[in-house]
């Protein structure tokens, strides 16, 4: 038993130094080097001061601003520690609330607005941190936010096109809209 034993301490010490260690130095190194931005969080400056990452959507309650998808992370929004979505399914009463309540809230926001109301302003993603919307859900807010900004809607809803980031080399995932990213944008042009 005694000679079985060292050779299995031995070992687990070593892959326990090598993948618990080595392993994870070496990656988070090579990514500095290759991706320093997206090891350090992708974080978004506005005048030298943090003001969120580019991966994590955030709050926006101002008629000024485009608003982000809802979060499902509680007790607070866009909590990037609390990531989970709502595993609310289609049939549950309290889906049908919330998204009713967010429909309702939207109308009020906008009371003139009669387009239909893309899906992704309703509901959440699976993590609850999505910062992206769909370039519908940034059009179907534009004449909100040029009402409140004082801007022209069609040149907003060019900015708007302009922002919309395509699929990864046009293959992978769905066209979007960063809703920070674009927030800033109109900030600096003000």
């Amino acid at each position: 038993m005694k000679s079985m034993l060292r050779p299995v301490l031995v070992l687990f010490i070593a892959l326990t130094v090598l993948t618990g260690i080595v392993y994870p130095v070496a990656i988070t190194g090579i990514g500095k080097l290759l991706f320093p931005d997206q090891v350090a969080g992708s974080l978004v400056r506005r005048d030298g001061v943090v003001v969120g990452s580019s991966l994590i959507g955030q709050s926006f309650q101002d008629p000024k601003y485009f608003w982000s998808r809802p979060s499902a992370t509680a007790p607070l929004p866009y909590d990037a520690t609390a990531s989970a979505g709502s595993n609310l399914g289609p049939t549950n009463p309290a889906l049908f609330d919330a998204v009713k309540a967010r429909i309702a809230a939207l109308h009020a926001a906008d009371p003139l607005n009669a387009a239909p109301i893309p899906v992704d302003l309703v509901t959440s993603s699976a993590s609850g941190l999505d910062p992206d919307i769909s370039p519908a859900a940034a059009l179907y807010q534009v004449a909100r936010v040029a009402r409140a900004r004082h801007l022209d809607p069609e040149q907003l809803r060019q900015r708007v096109l302009a922002a919309v980031e395509q699929p990864q080399w046009h293959l992978f995932g769905e066209a979007r809209v960063n809703v920070l990213l674009l927030n800033l944008a109109l900030d600096r042009a003000q």
